[in-house]
């Protein structure tokens, strides 16, 4: 992985054009340029996680960065202030869609590249790594004709992925599809997208309430992140428009919580929620060189327990020429919510968390992330260890203290101690 290019002999212009261009052919997703006192550290950002790359020596440093400024449209005299840009047309051959961010740091600027890669949303659903399940739910809430279906997850887990896919069935003629976004990611043919432009007042709030007025039959606000933001979206919905967005939090549990801190009145909410589309993404097992293993006590009790089912073996990341320890990309677990009349009422009559909780995950028919990582994990997509990296399993499972001891029975490996003593140490606290 780690490259060392003749710096001395070699033009700088050479030297960012391969950078960026190796780094798109080993599908990365980040360009990360990090300067030190002694030295210019890069780093490429592939399956989630950050690799060592490359290091520019002092002599080199400020040329190459200045000369990422120059082409991605920023101001080279300007050191002391955040700047954003973008990098569309990097050689005459290839045509990109990057965006560039740069930060003052004690050592100088660090300049941190997003490729940003439409493929999977151009693919459509089918190729989200969707289930049957989850995908037939998903195709359901689309032909609504109003409401919120909201897409939850971290930053990095693919919701603006998902939400062009959906975007791309809904885009017909007889459609009026308009987004605000910031910034607009993907531009879609037929499709009325609006940059946000806080500093001139083009605001989430002033744009939606625009919106309103242009004959809209599908709205996709970018991301839900204030308060007003989220009470116009669902006056927008229960006015008979579909909305489509996405929202910072961890599961569909969560998302409710969350527009109601946003101080979202409760009656309507329970009419405007329609579905809720929670995601996370974990690294895909290498099909060539992944290897079978018995499970441990503590897996088999977890897939006993979640999944009703006795695993004998699952697979695990080995590692060779064509992947990175045992991994190649990634694959995307989910959480499918269809919003029932129960739900409904349970949101709108204030109910306790706890009765919240068993109308969402024990009568509304969803897999939790938690299910869907696991059955993932028995197919061989990928391994139990990234599951347990991205998912807080006590949360999904339940917060009663008798749920969580009886899915972890058993005597764990060394790789689970830390899961294990995590767990205890909360159950104490229940």
């Amino acid at each position: 992985m780690f490259r060392d290019f003749d710096y001395e002999n070699k033009p700088v212009v050479d030297i960012v054009n391969e950078m960026i261009i190796d780094a798109i052919n080993k599908n990365a997703s980040d360009i990360h340029f990090d300067p030190t006192e002694n030295e210019l550290n890069v780093r490429i950002r592939i399956d989630g996680e950050l690799l060592e790359y490359a290091k520019v020596p002092n002599f080199v440093k400020k040329n190459l960065l200045t000369r990422i400024k120059i082409i991605s449209g920023m101001n080279i005299t300007e050191t002391r202030l955040p700047q954003d840009g973008a990098i569309k047309n990097l050689t005459n051959q290839l045509d990109l869609d990057l965006r560039v961010s740069s930060l003052p740091i004690v050592d100088g600027e660090k300049i941190v590249i997003r490729i940003l890669n439409y493929t999977m949303s151009t693919a459509g659903l089918n190729n989200l790594g969707l289930s049957d399940k989850n995908l037939d739910k998903i195709n359901k809430l689309i032909k609504m004709p109003n409401g919120i279906i909201l897409v939850a997850g971290a930053t990095g887990s693919g919701k603006s992925t998902t939400v062009y896919a959906m975007l791309q069935i809904l885009n017909t003629v007889s459609r009026n599809i308009i987004t605000v976004e910031d910034p607009v990611e993907m531009k879609i043919t037929g499709i009325n997208q609006v940059q946000v432009m806080s500093d001139i007042g083009l605001t989430f709030g002033n744009t939606l309430r625009s919106i309103l007025r242009q004959d809209p039959d599908v709205i996709m606000i970018g991301e839900i992140r204030d308060d007003e933001t989220a009470r116009i979206a669902v006056r927008a919905s229960i006015t008979g428009h579909l909305v489509l967005s996405t929202i910072h939090t961890n599961n569909s549990l969560n998302t409710i919580e969350r527009l109601l801190d946003m101080e979202v009145e409760r009656y309507l909410l329970g009419s405007a929620l329609t579905g809720i589309i929670s995601q996370r993404l974990v690294k895909r097992l290498c099909p060539k060189c992944r290897t079978s293993r018995p499970t441990t006590d503590f897996e088999k009790n977890l897939f006993e327990k979640v999944l009703h089912q006795n695993v004998e073996a699952i697979y695990t990341p080995h590692g060779c020429s064509e992947c990175i320890n045992g991994y190649t990309g990634r694959i995307a677990l989910h959480e499918v919510l269809i919003i029932t009349q129960e739900i409904r009422d349970a949101i709108t009559n204030n109910v306790r968390k706890n009765e919240l909780r068993h109308l969402v995950y024990n009568q509304s028919d969803v897999t939790s992330l938690l299910q869907d990582g696991l059955e993932k994990v028995v197919e061989g997509y990928t391994s139990i260890d990234e599951i347990l990296r991205v998912i807080d399993v006590e949360d999904d499972i339940g917060e009663d203290e008798e749920d969580i001891k009886a899915a972890f029975m058993g005597k764990p490996n060394n790789h689970e101690n830390a899961t294990i003593e995590s767990l205890d140490n909360n159950i104490e606290t229940l």
